[in-house]
């Protein structure tokens, strides 16, 4: 998947508003990913949100999948993904499996590449230390 690179479009950044925000759950719509990747089976969405524009950009989201297919993501930013329903399985490139579930943190370093394991069936809220990817929203 190509990163693409943000210029000047205009996001409403979430940081734009002072004070308190509250985001219900069910507020933003996911989209699907099978065919953002060309993976026609692959049953899983997310949806980016920005909460900043600054130098240091970030991003939050949602992110689900569904039983389906195995799909690789590498990781050019820092991502922080909180399981809040069900399980998120990924495998890194020396095979090691990691079975995150309701509560559980993933931390995703730059240059990372994993495979999200096609057993997964969970929901994560995520940020990213990046701007929004506009396919993603």
């Amino acid at each position: 998947m190509s990163k693409k690179t943000l210029t000047k479009e205009k996001f409403h950044y979430l940081s734009e508003k002072p004070g308190v925000q509250l985001i219900k759950a069910g507020t933003y719509a996911k989209k699907e990913l099978n065919g953002m990747l060309g993976i026609p089976a692959l049953k899983s969405q997310i949806i980016d949100v920005p909460i900043c524009s600054k130098e240091n950009a970030l991003s939050m989201g949602y992110f689900s999948m569904q039983p389906s297919e195995d799909f690789e993501f590498t990781y050019t930013y820092l991502e922080v993904k909180v399981i809040i329903n069900g399980k998120i399985v990924v495998r890194d490139d020396q095979g090691i499996k990691y079975v995150a579930e309701a509560g559980d943190v993933l931390i995703f370093t730059p240059e990372t590449t994993v495979i999200f394991d096609k057993e997964s069936d969970g929901e994560a809220i995520y940020t990213g230390h990046r701007l929004p990817e506009p396919a993603f929203m």
